[in-house]
């Protein structure tokens, strides 16, 4: 249950006990990723990104492996193998897809290790080096114990990264029907390029009738599509982050 004190906490940690990192990056790049992860995330998004050749980042909060979240079945350790296989990311999501609001830092820390040890046993000692926060909730303690484990973190909060981001907190765009009616995706897309930025999109079931935390495999088509045309790398996570450090603008 939420407390009254959730958008406060939410708030500080949004301003206070920043990393900043440069992002500069030439012509931009786009990431696409998907949380948690459910079924259709794979086996139908799979193979929308292998026609238009886009790797995504998916976190994978592996307490959900075979069970249902938001109405929807999760993932198999079979479509995680296939995904990985496939040369797509995979990041953590902590292991039961727990609020950072709701645990203290000790329960926190032995999320991210019961995560690691269960994602390395599947992917053959796979370490993951990229985080996503459960429900975008990040608290100013939790940002200290991410930090520890992994190269950056997204949340949920709108925007493009540009000229300085928190690695702790990265901004992004909700790939998901609730949002995207709301956004101009063709200025957010040519704003990145401009700035020589970094847009992150996130989603999580990708159906004809989707939940609202997800789209239509027409929305993801849509997406990458407009990337291109604006001129825009699209790599997962990890790939942009490389970039980020590598570039010089």
């Amino acid at each position: 249950m939420r407390n009254l004190t959730d958008p406060v906490r939410r708030r500080a940690a949004r301003i206070l006990g920043q990393q900043p990192v440069p992002v500069g990056i030439a012509g931009g790049v786009f990431s696409i990723s998907f949380d948690d992860f459910p079924q259709s995330a794979w086996e139908v998004a799979g193979p929308i990104l292998k026609d238009h050749g886009v790797l995504a980042t998916y976190f994978v909060a592996g307490g959900l492996c075979d069970g249902e979240n938001i109405g929807k079945r999760q993932f198999s350790v079979n479509d995680l193998q296939a995904l990985f296989e496939a040369g797509h990311e995979v990041g953590c999501h902590t292991f039961d897809h727990v609020s950072a609001l709701r645990i203290g830092p000790a329960a926190l820390e032995a999320q991210i290790a019961r995560n690691a040890r269960w994602v390395s046993e599947r992917l053959d000692g796979h370490t993951m080096t990229q985080f996503a926060w459960p429900f975008g909730d990040v608290s100013l303690s939790a940002k200290a114990v991410v930090a520890r484990h992994f190269e950056h973190s997204r949340g949920v909060r709108d925007g493009v990264n540009s000229g300085r981001a928190d690695r702790n907190n990265l901004q992004a765009i909700g790939l998901e029907s609730r949002r995207l009616p709301h956004y101009d995706l063709e200025a957010l897309m040519a704003r990145t390029a401009d700035s020589n930025g970094w847009l992150i999109a996130y989603g999580h079931d990708v159906e004809d009738n989707p939940t609202p935390y997800g789209c239509t495999p027409e929305d993801l088509v849509r997406i990458i599509e407009m990337a291109r045309q604006a001129g825009l790398t699209i790599a997962p996570v990890s790939s942009a982050a490389s970039m980020m450090a590598s570039t010089r603008i």
